[in-house]
């Protein structure tokens, strides 16, 4: 076992500087993304015992993303990449330490703060994108979002699990006459979150990143395969309309308190980290269908379950089904995505950031419309209603990515750059 694990540590060492200073960051940073996925939504669910306080505080992060994502375009002219992703990174913290600490948050409050935290998430995402798709090759993709989606999975298990577990602690204690509740943990845990975001703008630091050459990044125009993965990314927004909402919903309502979130996610989070790390490792380009496929089925599965059985036993499968599907979408998703950008912007001689900007329109589009069933359905039907049939709905609607991406494959290798592996392969 400590040789196959020098194996990969010697394998990771090979990589280029500055992907493995990117991986490194992202590392750091997938210690901060489930407090903002996950407990954030549940802070408010506790805080305002309402769903649509939590859905207007998703909207209003969608939006801070699409106004940052143009906002950084423009910053790319004068400021380095880098320096705008330790921005995003920074701002996520603060933004949450900002929404911790106010005492009576108020509507105006929830939405100065989560327009503020889609801000941070849209210096982050659009930059990364950026940084990755310049760091790595088609080649080493499936490494990169493997090893990625391995740090993300074993955060998603041990970060809720350590925070459910401190929230349970503090709550009731005392300690020099300050009596501490629910409350009082959640901003500790934001204070903890803020020192980890300064921790990964140092080893950012470390590398160093080009910025675009092209400056413009503004069309409305794009190549046909490039509208075809604009529809694919709206079918992967309608889902992350959910996902960031829908599991607490269920857990708070269905299950328990927070401490529940990190028990049931680490059940098979850990089985998963792994099998995502193996396909990372050793999955070649070819083999990203079936992963992505696998994914998708594997998601539409538990949101059946859930929506047969709305219970904890239900929940419980659809919270399972949802940390498999996660890095398995992810890890065939976006080197599906940077081929694509590869082949497009050699093709329409653009920008990169172009593409990576357009690619956000389509994710807030299909968030908005997912968001937007799930709103309608609670309101005008009940929530309950919701929570049993609006995943199974957005689930079915999901599978129909599997065909576009396979198309979307098939044309992306047919150019003459591709390569020539893959040229013979039928996908």
């Amino acid at each position: 076992m400590p040789n196959k694990l020098t194996t990969e540590y010697r394998f990771f060492l090979s990589m280029p500087h500055n992907m493995k200073v990117l991986l490194i960051t992202n590392m750091l940073y997938a210690l901060v993304l489930p407090v903002v996925e996950i407990f954030m939504a549940a802070y408010i669910m506790r805080f305002f015992d309402s769903v649509s306080f939590v859905a207007i505080f998703q909207v209003c992060m969608y939006t801070g993303i699409i106004i940052t994502s143009v906002t950084n375009g423009f910053l790319l002219k004068r400021f380095k990449v880098a320096h705008l992703y330790s921005f995003g990174i920074l701002l996520s913290g603060l933004s949450m330490v900002g929404m911790m600490f106010i005492k009576d948050i108020a509507l105006p409050g929830l939405i100065v703060s989560g327009t503020l935290i889609g801000a941070a998430s849209g210096f982050f995402w659009t930059n990364r994108y950026l940084m990755a798709l310049t760091t790595t090759e088609d080649s080493n993709r499936n490494y990169f979002f493997g090893l990625e989606s391995f740090f993300f999975t074993i955060s998603n298990i041990g970060v809720p699990l350590a925070i459910g577990a401190l929230l349970a602690f503090i709550d009731g204690t005392s300690f020099l006459g300050i009596q501490f509740d629910i409350l009082s943990g959640y901003r500790l845990v934001t204070l903890i979150v803020f020192a980890i975001t300064i921790v990964a703008c140092v080893a950012l630091a470390q590398g160093k990143f080009e910025n675009p050459v092209q400056k413009n990044f503004i069309y409305f125009k794009f190549d046909k395969l490039w509208n075809k993965q604009i529809f694919l990314s709206m079918l992967k927004g309608l889902v992350q309309g959910f996902l960031v909402t829908a599991p607490a919903m269920l857990i708070m309502k269905y299950v328990g308190q927070e401490g529940s979130l990190g028990l049931i996610q680490s059940i098979s989070g850990g089985l998963s980290a792994i099998i995502i790390y193996l396909l990372g490792r050793f999955a070649k380009p070819q083999h990203r269908i079936s992963i992505f496929a696998a994914g998708i089925t594997l998601f539409l599965i538990g949101t059946i379950v859930n929506g047969i059985e709305l219970s904890m036993f239900g929940v419980m499968v659809f919270v399972l089904c949802k940390v498999f599907f996660q890095p398995l979408h992810d890890l065939a998703y976006y080197p599906i995505m940077m081929k694509v950008i590869d082949v497009v912007s050699a093709r329409e001689k653009r920008n990169n950031y172009a593409y990576i900007l357009n690619h956000e329109f389509g994710l807030f589009t299909g968030r908005i419309i997912g968001l937007a069933i799930f709103i309608f359905l609670a309101f005008y039907v009940s929530e309950t209603f919701a929570l049993r049939y609006a995943l199974i709905i957005v689930a079915a609607l999901q599978m129909l990515s599997i065909p576009l991406a396979r198309n979307i494959m098939k044309h992306s290798y047919e150019n003459k750059n591709s390569d020539t592996a893959l040229q013979s392969e039928k996908i």
